[in-house]
């Protein structure tokens, strides 16, 4: 068998190629210490997020850094110390997010250190504050909802109106027609 046996640094090149050109296809990246949970917990916590349209990583933080730079994100070196899971979100940007946030109540790991939404950089808060954002289908019902609203009370104003007059012109027709009655009875057709 002719295998040819890469060195470490090629190994580390390809890292750095596959790991930029996930950064770079990622809406939202974070970062989290997940130092302390178990393994079964990651696994779980790794299905969570691909089922939202995202990925976990846990990859040399110098290989992170590098592919960070080359997609222009800056990351200072005290943020990326010691077990660190990146999380990228593809599909949905605050799905994932979400996933860990909800995972980090129920546990207390991970525990969010930084992140990036587009190019801007996050901070722990600014990330909490994503994660409790309502996922992109609630959004979508509340934006539908809210657009069908106004058109439901226009419909109901509609309707309203013509139960309405159905009634009103029914009664207004009938008591027209008794006054009509009573009318020609009175005054046309007396007998002198």
């Amino acid at each position: 068998m002719d295998q040819k046996h890469k060195s470490a640094f090629e190994v580390k090149k390809e890292a750095v190629v596959t790991l930029t050109e996930k950064v770079g296809r990622a809406k939202t990246i974070a970062f989290a210490k997940y130092h302390g949970l178990t393994v079964n917990q990651i696994g779980a916590l790794r299905q969570t997020i691909k089922a939202g349209g995202g990925e976990m990583l846990v990859a040399k933080n110098t290989l992170i850094k590098r592919a960070l730079l080359k997609n222009n994100l800056e990351a200072p070196k005290e943020d990326l110390l010691g077990p660190i899971a990146t999380i990228l979100s593809y599909e949905d940007e605050i799905a994932p997010i979400k996933a860990v946030a909800d995972s980090s109540k129920k546990l207390g790991f991970p525990t969010f250190v930084f992140g990036f939404f587009g190019s801007r950089k996050l901070d722990v808060s600014g990330l909490d504050a994503l994660a409790k954002i309502p996922g992109r289908d609630v959004l979508q019902g509340q934006v539908v909802g809210t657009l069908v609203s106004p058109i439901r009370g226009i419909v109901t104003v509609l309707n309203a109106n013509i139960r309405n007059r159905g009634k009103t012109s029914q009664g207004s027709f009938w008591q027209s027609w008794r006054h009509h009655e009573r009318y020609r009875k009175t005054y046309c057709f007396r007998t002198f």
